[in-house]
């Protein structure tokens, strides 16, 4: 018998976090900071600050500390991605030919929404096709399409959400798509939620006006409800949350837009804390290490870079009972479940390289990069994978909408500047030694102080002993060698003493 599946919220006054365990594991994990609110969904009247014609894009400043990008490309795409889950065709390729000069010129106000968080050292990417959110709903009220999600395959179903969509339309006053929570939902509860939605956006209408670009209009909820919203499906059998205040919004919401779910939502009463009991503290922990071990032996090594993400797969110890071909085809199959799991747990997004063992079958490569897909299937960003090289190395892409785990709580190390390395003591001894030559310019005699990290003087004094007495020798110099343990390993001080 399969686990409940179960949303955690942890609320604190810095930040709130959410964890959703399916089946007992942890499979997505979102964090909002009280001093980050994230703008994912925003809507700001934005100034053009500069077109690029070569791009068909531009940049526009909507008050951050970067200026947001649009591209005329993805704006079209946009717009046909949202489309394109229902099934439907705003033939936007013709729009997407036009000139942008045609369309923005600089210093000229814009309705932008932001499609994608500023990421690393990136500003955001902002789209002028503005999508509202609901819990069943997303309004679209620039444009005249009603959709219904591919994931509502009854046409019965189908056909019942259109009909109530449309009949409760007031002319061509915008579009609406019916996710898949709008399914078996009654025509008083979507009604509202369509009346609801073209509230919001009546009052981004009004708080247009208010003010001059930059300007904030709309931000979306806050982390507590947006996970309800799009995480609460009928697989979610409860939402266990520890904050008072928090609880009781997250059920006034639910009364209003699923009041069957109402009951579902549990206040935390326990003295240890939420992530402790339920075990999410320690998951955490481990699922964030850069080696992730696989149930033979073999094991996951994530390295997330800039340009790309890279997964290696290694055997470890395992054999296969058969033959070696066996053993890296079962190594490889494991590694498809652990790696599709560890993308959307860390909300990797963006090319990502996984290298596979080498398999010598074809039908071998076809069966784990099937595999792949199957595992893929689950989740809710998009992914596209291009099938298995005769190396064994998988391109894919995963849509990078916010920053990721990783990347929210961690930062570069400030010791090594992110490089994951610092130079060897016996790099940094050569270097001293260099730095001696320079410094006495060919003059011999003299005393001098070196100050040094604590594990370079003990090298220098040790087995690189010799050739400080060489170079001081040669020189004439008298050297003394004093430890600094406050230094970083590679920094160091000469001075006349």
């Amino acid at each position: 018998m399969a686990r409940p599946s179960r949303l955690f919220v942890n609320v604190d006054p810095f930040e709130t976090r959410v964890a959703l365990s399916e089946e007992g594991k942890v499979t997505e994990f979102h964090i909002e900071r009280s001093a980050e609110r994230s703008i994912e969904n925003a809507v700001y009247a934005g100034k053009v600050q500069r077109v690029l014609p070569g791009m068909q894009a531009c940049f526009i400043d909507i008050g951050l500390d970067r200026a947001a990008f649009l591209q005329l490309g993805d704006a079209m795409k946009f717009l046909d991605e949202m489309i394109a889950e229902t099934g439907g065709d705003e033939g936007s390729k013709a729009r997407a030919r036009r000139s942008i000069r045609d369309i923005l010129r600089e210093g000229q106000e814009v309705l932008v929404q932001v499609s994608k968080a500023p990421i690393s050292t990136k500003g955001a990417r902002v789209t002028p096709n503005i999508a509202l959110p609901g819990r069943t709903l997303v309004y679209l009220p620039q444009v005249s399409h009603i959709g219904i999600s591919r994931r509502i395959e009854d046409q019965a179903e189908r056909q019942r959400l259109r009909a109530i969509v449309q009949g409760h339309r007031d002319g061509d006053e915008g579009g609406f798509i019916c996710r898949t929570a709008s399914a078996g939902r009654p025509r008083e509860a979507i009604e509202s939620e369509m009346d609801a939605l073209r509230s919001e956006w009546a009052a981004i209408q009004k708080a247009r006006g208010s003010g001059a670009a930059p300007l904030l209009l709309r931000q979306d909820h806050d982390l507590v409800i947006r996970a309800f919203r799009d995480l609460f499906s009928g697989a979610v059998d409860r939402v266990v949350i520890d904050d008072e205040d928090a609880w009781r919004r997250l059920s006034e919401y639910a009364q209003r837009y699923m009041p069957e779910a109402a009951s579902a939502i549990d206040r935390y009463q326990g003295d240890e804390p939420i992530f402790d009991a339920y075990g999410i503290e320690e998951e955490l922990k481990r699922a964030l290490q850069r080696r992730v071990p696989l149930p033979s032996g073999g094991s996951l090594v994530i390295d997330q870079a800039e340009a790309l993400t890279a997964i290696d797969v290694n055997t470890g110890k395992f054999t296969g009972k058969r033959n070696f071909e066996e053993t890296i085809l079962r190594n490889n199959l494991e590694a498809v479940a652990e790696a599709a799991y560890q993308l959307r747990f860390r909300n990797i997004g963006g090319l990502i390289i996984i290298d596979f063992i080498d398999m010598e079958s074809t039908q071998n490569r076809d069966q784990v990069y099937r595999a792949l897909l199957e595992a893929l299937r689950h989740d809710k960003a998009r992914t596209s994978v291009i099938r298995i090289s005769e190396l064994g190395l998988v391109e894919m892409t995963r849509k990078r909408t916010r920053e990721s785990l990783g990347r929210t709580l961690h930062e570069p190390c400030w010791y090594c500047d992110g490089t994951g390395a610092v130079r060897s003591k016996r790099t940094v001894c050569y270097e001293i030694l260099r730095e001696v030559r320079r410094e006495a310019g060919g003059r011999k005699g003299g005393s001098w102080v070196l100050l040094v990290h604590p594990a370079v003087r003990d090298a220098l004094l040790g087995p690189e002993k010799a050739y400080l007495e060489r170079t001081t020798g040669a020189l004439g110099l008298n050297l003394r060698i004093e430890a600094v343990p406050e230094y970083h390993i590679e920094a160091f001080t000469i001075r006349k003493g």
